[in-house]
C-alpha cells in the first residue's frame, strides 16, 4: 500500500516542487466577479496581480467536498492510503470539505492534518511529510509527527498594508487600522491556533527588515529544516530581506523562494516578504 501526501494550493508549491515531491494539490476558488478560476491551475500569478493592482477586488472559495471525494476514491481504488495537509482550519473552512469527503469514503484510508499554518508553513509540514514517506513511514506515523511539528512552525512576515486580509476577514478592521499610516509597514505573524496576528509595525521599509530579521533572531531556528523565504508580486523588498538575513546569519533556502500564489496573494496583496521555519523543541 502506497501513502499519497495530498494539500491543497494555499500551500504555495511551484509544478517543480509538486513534481520533486510528488505529491497532488487540490486547487482552491479565485473569484473575480463572474469569473470563477483555481488557483494554480486556471489563473496565472501574472494576470492575477495584474488585475489585483488595477483595482480589482478577488475573492477565494474552498474546494466542494466533491473534489476531495474524487481524489480519496481514487487512492481508495488504487489501494492507497492518504494524508492530507490542510490549510488552517482557522483561516478556511477547506479543511472541513476534506473532513465532508472521507465521510463517503473508506475513512481508514484517509488521514487529515490541520496544519494550522498557511503558504509556506504549510510547505515546510508538507517537505517533512515527504520525507517521512520516503524514509518507509506508515500514513499513521507520518499524521503524529507531523502534528508534533506543527506546533514548532513559524511564519513571520511584513505586509505593505493590512487591507486585504481585513477585507477577506483574516483579521479584525479594528486590527488593519493600524495600517492605514502612510508608510507605516506592519507585521504579521501565524498564530499557534492557525489565524493571522499583527506583532508589530515599523516605519519604511528599511526599518520594517530590521524588525522583522530581529524577530526571527529571537527563536531558536532547527537547522534540520529548510528555513523558506517568501514575497508577493514584486521579489525587491524579499531580495533586500534576504540578504539581510544572510548578513546576520540567518541563511535560509534561496532555492524555495515562494512567489505567493492568486490563494493567498488576495488576501496579502503585493509587497509582502516574509520567512517559514521550524524552531527548535
Amino acid at each position: 500500500m502506497s501513502i499519497r501526501i495530498i494539500t491543497d494550493a494555499a500551500a504555495d508549491l511551484s509544478r517543480e516542487e509538486i513534481s520533486t515531491l510528488g505529491v497532488q494539490v487540490i486547487p482552491l476558488q479565485v473569484i473575480f466577479g463572474s469569473e470563477t478560476y483555481l488557483s494554480g491551475e486556471t489563473l496565472d500569478r501574472d494576470v492575477f496581480w495584474r488585475r489585483l493592482l488595477a483595482g480589482e477586488t478577488p475573492s477565494t472559495s474552498q474546494p466542494s467536498p466533491e473534489t476531495f471525494l474524487h481524489a480519496f476514491e481514487d487512492a481508495h481504488s488504487a489501494g492507497d492510503e492518504v494524508v492530507y495537509i490542510s490549510i488552517s482550519s482557522a483561516l478556511s473552512g477547506t479543511m472541513q470539505s476534506a473532513v465532508l469527503a472521507r465521510s463517503m469514503v473508506n475513512a481508514d484510508i484517509v488521514h487529515i492534518v490541520d496544519s494550522n499554518s498557511v503558504t509556506i508553513g504549510q510547505k515546510l509540514l508538507i517537505i517533512a511529510a515527504c520525507r517521512l514517506r520516503d524514509e518507509g513511514r506508515t500514513a499513521a506515523q507520518i499524521v503524529q509527527e507531523i502534528e508534533q511539528l506543527r506546533s514548532r512552525v513559524c511564519v513571520l512576515a511584513t505586509v505593505d498594508t493590512l487591507e486585504y486580509l481585513a477585507r477577506g476577514g483574516r483579521i479584525s478592521r479594528a486590527a488593519a487600522s493600524i495600517g492605514t499610516l502612510a508608510q507605516l509597514k506592519p507585521m504579521i505573524m501565524v498564530s499557534p491556533e492557525g489565524r493571522v496576528d499583527v506583532c508589530g509595525k515599523s516605519i519604511g521599509r528599511h526599518r520594517a527588515i530590521d524588525a522583522l530579521v530581529r524577530k526571527i533572531a529571537s527563536y531558536q531556528i532547527d537547522r534540520d529544516y529548510p528555513v523558506i523565504p517568501v514575497y508577493s508580486h514584486e521579489a525587491e523588498n524579499a531580495d533586500a530581506f534576504m540578504r539581510r538575513l544572510v548578513k546576520e546569519g540567518i541563511p535560509c533556502a534561496a532555492n524555495l523562494l515562494t512567489d505567493l500564489g492568486p490563494a493567498i496573494g488576495t488576501h496579502v496583496g503585493p509587497n509582502a516578504y516574509g520567512l517559514a521555519f521550524i524552531r527548535q523543541a
